[in-house]
């Protein structure tokens, strides 16, 4: 079955859909041997035209609210996907800040440090250099103690004289010596200092541009994240009333169909009591059976007899025919010889525009045939047709997501399978 609305809107879902098995076809790796290329190929076809015909048991307004729904999924999924990259990359970057922020106080740390070291050292040099002035002033005022020491060794009366004036000026050279040594090592390690200063301000100047713009990009995240979480929250509002929308939509395609059921049923009861009295009537001796009917149209098999799980309603739907895939405009034709025994519907109805035909007993039971979707008929109820009368023509009236007929053939007032017929 198809819908009551246009179809060129629903056939947006249809191309929602069909995209995913195409997909799944397009990434198939492809085979070595042609027969299995082909083999695929004909796989993807039937899924693209199964996919096809399941949508035609939904409404284009349904359609339509299950593919908003689908885009408003798809754009809450991306949404909450970059909501939480940002939430992790927000959570390195404080992270980051609480480590840059440990390392900024380390190299403050160190820096005061080796300025307190550096005004040491500087005071051990000033130290040494008071010394040193000290010293000079001394000769200045007491004569060099040396030039004294070298005297007192030639003013030396014996030898042990000698030797404490020889001692004596050994002392006070080593202590000179001493002096100036202490100078030079004060002076090295000023340096030293000096250049260790520098390190830590380059350190610390460095922790603090790192930890800024850290700071910076934590700022940016949480403005980004504030957004998102927005984003999120209104996508999620909006999925909300999609939801809402799609329901509704939903429950009224589920009314139209019971009506369409309800309608079936009628004319189902109605082909019932013509096969019986028919059956009473001759007896039932018809010998022809299986293989009876001609195909009511021109073009391939689109869908099967069978049940299938409806992409829109979620739940397990009964095809009660077979679909062709016939370009709008085509003709259709009498399967076998019979009477109209109903017609009806239109663009508002499931099966748009429908008839169906009474062709008697056959192989011993009530046999007849529907047609849907079509763009008009030409023979009206009441009236008898032929095997390959042209009965109207193809269209995509109701709920069809394209041109094609959907098919069916009852026994007795039930659905089967149309192929045991054909």
């Amino acid at each position: 079955m198809a819908g009551p609305f246009p179809f060129a809107n629903h056939r947006r879902l249809g191309a929602l859909l069909l995209a995913s098995v195409a997909t799944m076809a397009l990434t198939t790796p492809l085979a070595s041997a042609k027969d299995d290329l082909k083999d695929k190929q004909k796989q993807v076809h039937r899924q693209v035209t199964h996919a096809q015909s399941e949508l035609e048991d939904s409404s284009a307004a349904s359609a339509r609210a299950t593919a908003a729904l689908h885009h408003a999924e798809a754009s809450l999924h991306t949404a909450t996907s970059r909501l939480h990259a940002t939430r992790v990359a927000l959570h390195a970057a404080r992270v980051r800040d609480e480590k840059m922020q440990a390392a900024l106080a380390t190299a403050v740390h160190n820096l005061a440090v080796a300025q307190q070291e550096l005004a040491d050292g500087r005071q051990r040099v000033a130290d040494q250099k008071d010394a040193i002035a000290a010293y000079v002033t001394s000769v200045y005022e007491q004569g060099d103690p040396r030039l004294l020491g070298f005297a007192a060794v030639a003013d030396a009366g014996d030898p042990g004289d000698m030797t404490r004036a020889i001692a004596f000026n050994e002392s006070y050279t080593a202590r000179e010596d001493a002096v100036l040594t202490g100078l030079e090592t004060a002076e090295r390690e000023l340096a030293a200092r000096e250049q260790q200063v520098e390190t830590r301000k380059a350190e610390v100047a460095a922790s603090r541009a790192a930890a800024a713009a850290n700071l910076q990009e934590k700022a940016a995240l949480e403005k980004r994240s504030a957004a998102e979480t927005a984003k999120v929250q209104s996508l999620v509002d909006r999925r909300a009333a999609i939801q809402h929308r799609a329901a509704r939509a939903k429950a009224a395609d589920r009314a139209a169909l019971a009506h369409l059921k309800a309608k079936e049923d009628h004319i189902s009861a109605m082909l019932r009591r013509r096969a019986a009295a028919e059956i009473r009537k001759h007896g039932g001796n018809y010998a022809d059976g299986p293989g009876y009917l001609s195909a009511p149209a021109s073009g391939p098999i689109t869908s099967p007899f069978g049940w299938r799980i409806h992409p829109i309603f979620h739940t397990r739907m009964f095809h009660n025919g077979i679909d062709f895939g016939v370009g709008c405009g085509q003709p259709l034709r009498a399967p076998a010889d019979g009477v109209v025994v109903a017609r009806g519907g239109g663009d508002w109805d499931p099966s748009g525009n429908y008839m169906f035909i009474d062709l008697g007993v056959h192989g011993g039971v009530g046999l007849s045939t529907s047609y849907s979707h079509a763009s008009r008929y030409i023979v009206g109820v009441g009236q008898h047709v032929r095997r390959g009368q042209t009965i109207g023509y193809v269209g995509d009236t109701g709920w069809a997501t394209g041109c094609h007929l959907h098919w069916t053939v009852k026994e007795n007032g039930v659905d089967v399978d149309p192929m045991k017929w054909l």
